[in-house]
């Protein structure tokens, strides 16, 4: 078995719980370990830390899927994982439900990331992403696992991510086995939601912000709601299914907006909800311009940052929408942003708040602090996981 032996004082992140080395850790190795080979992890006193797949194209070097030993990484290693994470959804959601099956390192399956969409006519298909190397070497025995454990009828792979490139291995997209039609329709908190397998973002959809979706729809009756950086309008369908006044749904793609057109049509909510394609930023100055007022206003910006240097430019697009939303809302109205980037973390995010609040002239209060449902669950010693934010505020 190849080895690998850690710097000293570089171990103490991996017993928290960390599951990646890189390059500039690792002190000494023993054996060929060459890219792609399972390789035990020591620290430099020779203590197990764990087992995982070493990439020499990486400066993430091993990702550890095991702290046991005697555990092999083979096909009944990924069934026992997909099983785990499979009965473990099913403690929270139904047949008929879409989730996310497994959320990569937190389900312990590093680079590996499966929804689970539950088409309203009773077809289940999987969109499935390979983002590293190790779990791409072991593809077929995914495949497999999953095939054997949920049964889908269809899985369409969407490892067409820029990532695969850090790993040194080519982007791919397209059904494995079968051929479908890529677009489905989803039924989340009573709404009906077209699903573009295919070319929607990421795996087509994002499913963590279901919940929140769900409290935004018992908020909304009677409200005027601005709904801003939409994709597919679901935030803007849950407030219209709760009783909103009006919805305007805001995204700056037209194909999204043609999107949240198609939904809005499909679930028959274009008495009082609208689709605008603009830019959120210009569109939040034109109404304060032109005084216009919300009673409700939702944003869920895509990541403003995707790396730590680029954290106080992040702040600054965050802390301007946040402002501005606030001087849109009427007296006690409701604001409901979120951030999913990781390296925006929960004390940034909730600084921002204070500080628009501030230079906003406004009083904010922070009714509930969320995250994503218990289908993106946060794995402990890995603060990547923990991404998502969102705040429920009034503001006066």
């Amino acid at each position: 078995m190849n080895k690998a032996f850690l710097k000293d004082r570089e171990d103490e992140r991996i017993r928290l719980g960390h599951p990646w080395i890189f390059d500039n850790e690792i002190g000494k190795t023993q054996g060929d370990c060459a890219t792609g080979e399972q390789i035990e992890v020591y620290s430099k006193a020779g203590h197990f830390l764990g087992k995982g797949i070493l990439n020499n194209n990486s400066k993430i070097r091993i990702r550890i899927f095991t702290r046991k030993r005697e555990e092999e990484i083979d096909a009944a290693f990924f069934e026992t994982r997909v099983r785990e994470a499979f009965e473990t959804r099913r403690l929270f959601y139904k047949k008929e439900d879409s989730y996310r099956l497994l959320f990569a390192e937190a389900d312990l399956v590093p680079g590996l990331i499966v929804d689970r969409f539950a088409d309203v006519s009773g077809k289940t298909f999987l969109s499935v992403q390979f983002l590293t190397l190790g779990v791409d070497r072991f593809r077929d025995e995914i495949v497999a696992a999953l095939t054997n454990v949920v049964k889908p009828d269809g899985i369409f792979e969407r490892s067409d991510v820029h990532v695969r490139g850090l790993e040194g291995i080519l982007e791919r997209k397209g059904w494995i086995g079968a051929e479908h039609d890529p677009k489905v329709t989803i039924r989340e908190n009573g709404i009906d939601i077209r699903v573009d397998l295919e070319n929607g973002q990421k795996t087509g959809y994002f499913l963590d912000q279901k919940d929140n979706r769900a409290l935004v729809a018992r908020l909304a009756k009677g409200r005027d709601v601005l709904d801003t950086f939409t994709h597919t309008g679901a935030f803007g369908l849950n407030a219209w299914k709760g009783g909103a006044k009006s919805v305007v749904s805001v995204d700056i793609s037209e194909e999204a907006v043609a999107t949240v057109n198609e939904n809005i049509a499909l679930n028959g909510s274009g008495a009082s909800m609208t689709a605008l394609a603009a830019d959120v930023f210009d569109l939040l100055k034109e109404y304060e311009r032109e005084g216009r007022q919300f009673d409700m206003i939702i944003l869920d910006p895509p990541a403003f940052t995707k790396s730590a240097k680029m954290i106080e430019k992040a702040y600054g697009g965050y802390k301007e929408i946040n402002l501005r939303a606030m001087k849109l809302l009427r007296k006690g109205g409701l604001l409901v942003t979120c951030s999913c980037s990781h390296f925006f973390g929960a004390d940034h995010f909730y600084r921002m708040i204070q500080n628009a609040a501030m230079d906003a002239h406004k009083t904010v209060q922070v009714l509930e602090r969320r995250g994503p449902g218990p289908d993106h669950p946060t794995l402990v010693g890995y603060p990547e996981s923990d991404y998502l934010k969102c705040a429920v505020m009034r503001v006066w």
